[in-house]
């Protein structure tokens, strides 16, 4: 009789009191199996437990926007009837306007915020100009190799479909190996020394890049302190995720990271290395239309899947046995599969802050779960969709025969063939007695016609309350009257002022604090030296400073200054820009006014308006041209007459130098 092997069963190698002999913080004793174990883990499980319920509250209103972003509607038996018989003919679908109306917003709020550079800074005094613009180069370079700008996305995008977008900044380290060129040769026992033979090329483990990632946070996965305003995060007792990750990432962590520790007992956990609180495997509605799990790791038969609990918690140090200290401190916990400690370590960041954003623009300023904009076009949506498909279900009834027929008169298999060129045969019974009454249709009127008209009644009400308006969405709005270039502007101007509202919302509550976030973790946890490009804003500062160097060498202590951060308003460089060209056509005709106006910065103003990326790449790098004089010929004959001009041809050597 063969073997047989119990996939779930995957050989776990360590007991969870065996001791593996790390190295815990403040001499605690944290294997699993122990009392200082099970007290923490207790603490992190109940806090956890106390924000899962509060937010689990919301799951069923987010999954109906998730079906509505996915275009997912569930058939009934009869309309899953139809599609097994026919496939093309149209059933019951979503009408994908929230999900246009999240399209247009999301593209307003990139335009606003993800050009580079995404986080700008000054230097608080006059000796801290030119570290704060290494420092700004330095977190764009970090930005672009990280990605910054993606996972800013999803944050506006869950902002908008969930009420909230959450992102933490981590400091990171990637590694890797760096070829290297090294000696070759061999160690002589005759001279006693190592005797070279040569260069060859070598590999060796390095940090290839550090900088600042900005992770996103999953709502359904998100674990704040209940009892706050979402926006007065940093007020909490404590803050926390769910991660989804897996046995190898973990133990490749506790490899390069200190902090981390007993993943070796996760090994061979199967399944059961799952959180009760992740709720994104069961919850969301985001493939539902596919019969699929948003579990990237599937049923944990092979990959190790395991959930981890991160939670920073404020709390007294001495009252947790954590150390001696009477006032509150912030800490990092780390519980994988809601059973294994895996981190525990006083967090020491100069901010003092959760290094957690969150992006609410819809808020009230109170709720600890605010409703978001497309939930509030929900009952607007589900409308237009019930129009939509009321008129296609009565479009499918009408042009199916509905007929009465007299079975003892004709062929009723004749009748049901669907083919086209139908022939259908009397019955013997019925020949010679005429057709008239054998068959005969019932008349259908279209009571839903005029659905199309009420839907688009419904799409002009959404657009009011979302602020994404046809102007905004790049279309033409249709009218019977002619719609002057004046009142297209003022439109597009009101829409584009309700939009910046929300994004001015979104600077003041994430950006602002990822920027700040973001420039004290490099200052406080950059170790390597890189090179920056002296492009850009800032490169005739640059330039001044470092003279005849297109890339300028930082070191970490380099970007140790005071520093002030820029925070983008939300607004986009969409004004006006033939009024401005007028205007700048005025003043140029005028001495009064050029000469009181910085000419040059108006004409990069306008550039930027019309969509220049980076107009100081047109600048002459050996400074303005020196305009040249044309004088009138009358002038000209008076200064040969003078002697103060001579012709070109009397010059010695023909004027040629």
């Amino acid at each position: 009789m063969p073997t047989i092997l119990d996939p779930n069963a995957q050989g776990r190698l360590f007991s969870m009191s065996e001791d593996l002999n790390y190295k815990y913080p403040n001499n605690l004793n944290l294997i699993p199996a122990s009392q200082d174990h099970a007290r923490l883990t207790k603490e992190i499980y109940i806090r956890a437990m106390e924000s899962s319920n509060e937010m689990s509250k919301r799951y069923a209103s987010w999954r109906k926007v998730d079906q509505t972003l996915t275009a997912y509607v569930k058939l009934d038996e009869s309309e899953q009837n139809i599609k097994d018989k026919d496939v093309r003919k149209p059933v019951s679908i979503v009408v994908p306007y929230s999900y246009a109306t999240l399209e247009t917003i999301l593209t307003y709020l990139v335009s606003a915020f993800l050009e580079d550079p995404i986080f700008r800074y000054i230097g608080s005094g006059p000796e801290d100009v030119v570290g704060a613009i290494l420092m700004e180069k330095v977190i764009e370079q970090q930005t672009r190799q990280f990605k910054a700008a993606l996972s800013l996305h999803t944050m506006f995008r869950d902002s908008l479909s969930y009420g909230m977008g959450v992102v933490t900044p981590t400091w990171d380290r990637k590694w890797g190996w760096k070829a290297v060129v090294q000696d070759s040769g061999f160690m002589s026992a005759l001279f006693g020394r190592f005797m070279s033979t040569g260069k060859v090329r070598g590999r060796e483990e390095t940090i290839l890049f550090e900088g600042n990632r900005i992770k996103n946070i999953d709502p359904y996965m998100f674990l704040p302190d209940p009892n706050i305003p979402i926006t007065d995060l940093q007020h909490g007792e404590f803050v926390g995720w769910i991660e989804q990750t897996n046995y190898m990432k973990l133990i490749e962590l506790e490899k390069n990271d200190s902090d981390i520790f007993n993943v070796k007992y996760l090994k061979g956990l199967g399944p059961g290395g799952r959180s009760q609180f992740n709720k994104a495997r069961s919850e969301t509605g985001r493939s539902d239309k596919f019969g699929t799990s948003t579990n990237a790791y599937g049923a944990g038969m092979t990959t190790a899947p395991i959930d981890v609990v991160w939670m920073y918690w404020t709390m007294i140090p001495k009252d947790n046995k954590l150390g001696k200290e009477e006032y509150p401190e912030k800490w990092l916990f780390g519980l994988a599969a809601d059973k294994v400690l895996i981190c525990a370590k006083r967090l020491d960041l100069n901010h003092n802050m959760y290094p957690v954003a969150v992006c609410a623009p819809d808020f009230d300023g109170y709720s600890s779960t605010p409703v978001s904009r497309l939930e509030l076009m929900y009952g607007m949506q589900e409308a237009l969709d019930w129009l939509f498909n009321s008129h296609i279900a009565n479009v499918r009834k009408a042009i199916n025969d509905m007929l009465i027929v007299d079975p003892s008169l004709i062929n009723m298999a004749d009748l049901q063939d669907p083919r086209p060129g139908k022939l259908v045969r009397m019955r013997r019974s019925a020949w010679g007695r005429g057709v008239e009454n054998a068959v005969k249709q019932l008349q259908v009127n279209d009571i839903t016609r005029s659905h199309i008209g009420d839907a688009a009644s419904i799409i002009d009400y959404m657009q009011r309350t979302s602020a994404a308006t046809d102007s905004i969405s790049g279309m033409i709005r249709k009218s019977g009257e002619r719609v002057t270039a004046q009142e297209t502007r003022d439109t597009r101007q009101s829409a584009l002022s309700r939009l910046t509202k929300a994004a001015k919302i979104v600077s003041l509550q994430a950006m602002q604090d990822i920027g700040y976030m973001m420039a004290s973790h490099t200052q406080q946890l950059m170790s390597k030296d890189l090179y920056v490009k002296a492009t850009g804003t800032w490169a005739d500062v640059l330039k001044q400073e470092y003279p005849d160097q297109s890339s300028i060498h930082v070191s970490p202590l380099d970007v140790i200054v005071d520093y002030d951060l820029v925070v983008k308003d939300g607004s986009t460089p969409t004004g006006d820009s033939e009024g401005w060209v007028e205007v700048f056509r005025i003043m140029a005709q005028q001495p009064q006014l050029y000469q009181s106006f910085d000419m040059v910065r108006i004409f990069k103003h306008i550039a930027r308006i019309m969509g220049a990326k980076d107009i100081n790449e047109f600048v002459l790098k050996s400074g303005p041209v020196s305009p040249v004089q044309i004088e009138s010929s009358d002038k000209i004959q008076k200064g040969v007459q003078q002697g103060n001009m001579v012709p070109i041809e009397q010059i010695p050597g023909g004027g040629n130098v």
